[in-house]
């Protein structure tokens, strides 16, 4: 259950990218040459099916952990800094890997300053999407979270000065109606959201989280235009500097003897918290593998056909029923995000 990725929403979370201002996993951009052949499509089945079950874990681990009521007194798992304190060192790790063996890309020449500055939106990002979910359930988050195109979008106009072709805006705008159908409240739903105010916590914490998002890409695309950051070192560096500003928020909050208390009076957490590490970071791993070797089409493409199943597993295992009008919202989020990737690479493909 993104993407992602952390990731994830993640994790998110951590929640990937595959290829500018597409819809994607990760906030990375994970691009491969568009023109590259198609591969050995056992590989790619391979490699498709590892995102969608690490990936597909990795959801299921997100929600038991946060939304899970533990012990006789319900208490609820709010240490956010920790949880992605973890998340943040496994992605870290695990680029290294990556880097020094399948995925060498040479030296970094980028500035300090962008992966200070990225680094921060991309974690507040991930904060946001993780705490949002005290208040709103996988489903709801997933779905928030498809709508990462958009603040990458608007920001990319508004500040980069880009122009995108029509078949663009008309995706996005198939996604944006999908996301309304699927939040819109209507009876005790709306009564209820009413006497809340306009919109809840967890709705504005994904609003928070998308726009950071959106920040995110921008020094992203400046980095790409200003020294060709490679997506390697982007992880890295992006992961080793949030786990600098984790460890700075520690000394002011010390969340994290919270954390261990929590977890010693619930120690099943920590079998869940290694794994959801793991799994997120594997995710990573194999859509890296997938983009450098069979282009960043088919990976968009598996990666939001992930997230899909992603709504359905919490339907099912969490037992978070949808109805008929936010079914209709869910298929029309991801044919907009389809026809994106593919519009997409259309149009680049034609330059």
């Amino acid at each position: 259950m993104s993407v992602p990725s952390i990731g994830a929403q993640g994790a998110a979370n951590v929640a990937v990218t595959v290829v500018r201002e597409q819809t994607k996993s990760n906030v990375f951009d994970f691009r491969g040459p568009l023109s590259q052949p198609m591969g050995n499509p056992v590989k790619l089945f391979f490699y498709a099916g590892g995102i969608f079950l690490t990936y597909f874990y990795y959801g299921v681990l997100h929600e038991e952990i946060t939304r899970t009521k533990y012990g006789p007194k319900k208490e609820m798992f709010v240490h956010a800094q920790s949880l992605l304190l973890f998340s943040c060192v496994m992605n870290v790790l695990f680029a290294k890997l990556m880097l020094s063996t399948f995925l060498k890309q040479g030296v970094d020449t980028t500035r300090r300053s962008y992966y200070i500055i990225s680094s921060f939106t991309y974690l507040g990002a991930m904060l946001a999407s993780t705490i949002c979910l005290q208040f709103v359930n996988y489903t709801t988050q997933v779905v928030g979270k498809s709508c990462k195109p958009i603040p990458v979008m608007v920001l990319g106009v508004l500040i980069g000065g880009k122009r995108y072709a029509l078949s663009k805006y008309l995706s996005i705008l198939v996604v944006v109606l999908g996301v309304a159908l699927f939040i819109y409240k209507d009876g005790k739903a709306a009564a209820k959201a009413s006497s809340q105010g306009s919109m809840g916590k967890g709705e504005l914490l994904l609003l928070v989280s998308l726009a950071l998002d959106g920040l995110t890409g921008a020094v992203q695309e400046r980095m790409k235009s200003e020294h060709q950051t490679k997506s390697g070192h982007m992880m890295v560096m992006t992961n080793l500097w949030s786990v600098v500003y984790l460890v700075i928020a520690q000394l002011f909050t010390w969340e994290i003897l919270d954390f261990i208390h929590f977890i010693q009076k619930y120690p099943s957490l920590i079998t869940n918290i290694l794994l959801f590490s793991i799994t997120g970071a594997l995710g990573q791993t194999l859509i890296f593998r997938t983009v450098s070797e069979f282009g960043p089409l088919p990976c968009s493409v598996v990666t939001t056909t992930r997230k899909f199943f992603t709504v359905l597993g919490s339907v099912i295992i969490f037992n978070n029923p949808l109805g008929t009008r936010q079914w209709i919202g869910v298929v029309l989020v991801f044919s907009g995000l389809i026809a994106d990737a593919y519009f997409s690479k259309s149009s680049k493909a034609k330059k």
